[in-house]
């Protein structure tokens, strides 16, 4: 039986994350990262999505993403994801040996405010968190570094202007740390796939997107349900 397409209306912006299998390295080589970042570029030029920010890690990547339209999110991760596992097999010469991705990918909404700001700086940080650069200019395979390059040429990855207003010392500010209760709040939602906004417009969102399971607790029953002990526990 075929998933269910995603409901992802078009005017709210995604995070949008994805990883190999058992977080295998996918990308060894710049030509694994470039491959990656020119299918990137032919996704958005072909379904004219806008991309805010991004990184490619060695073995996942993050996408932020503004759809103009309904649906238009999901025919664009599937065209991407599906070109990537080709083109990856094909030049590893893997193909039929399984698959490449953990899974289908991960996303949830953001409000275009502060909220949208504090995704794009967990987004761009990844590397330096991770301690493989000193400074996230440095990291060739995101939005930071991209930004400060030409952006002509056919398979550029261009990214969009974002529909807040970007902070003039923006570099500085992602490399400064996040708050553990930034970061704490982020990876909730990326468990969860919940919406990620102050709690009016989450829980709004949560019912238009029928996403309201990603709010409760995933360790306590329903309302009106008791929990069932088990022996042992």
């Amino acid at each position: 039986m075929p998933r269910a397409r995603r409901n992802t209306p078009g005017g709210i912006v995604y995070h949008v994350l994805n990883r190999a299998v058992a977080r295998a390295e996918m990308f060894k080589s710049d030509g694994d990262f470039g491959a990656f970042e020119k299918v990137l570029a032919e996704a958005v030029k072909r379904f004219g999505i806008r991309l805010l920010g991004y990184c490619v890690m060695s073995n996942h990547w993050h996408l932020v993403l503004w759809p103009a339209g309904d649906e238009q999110l999901s025919r664009f991760m599937q065209w991407l994801t599906v070109t990537h596992v080709r083109r990856w097999h094909a030049n590893h010469e893997t193909t039929g040996t399984g698959p490449l991705y953990q899974g289908r990918f991960k996303s949830f909404p953001v409000q275009s405010d502060e909220h949208l700001l504090i995704v794009l700086r967990y987004v761009e940080r990844n590397p330096l968190r991770a301690g493989i650069v000193g400074r996230t200019e440095d990291w060739r395979w995101s939005s930071v570094w991209r930004r400060s390059q030409d952006q002509s040429g056919e398979w550029i990855v261009a990214i969009e202007n974002w529909p807040v207003d970007a902070p003039r010392d923006w570099v500085r500010r992602v490399n400064a740390a996040q708050t553990d209760q930034e970061l704490a709040a982020v990876r909730a939602s990326i468990r969860r796939s919940r919406p990620f906004g102050d709690d009016r417009w989450t829980r709004r969102t949560a019912v238009k997107l029928k996403l309201e399971s990603s709010l409760r607790n995933p360790w306590r029953p329903k309302k009106g349900k008791k929990a069932v002990r088990r022996k042992g526990s």
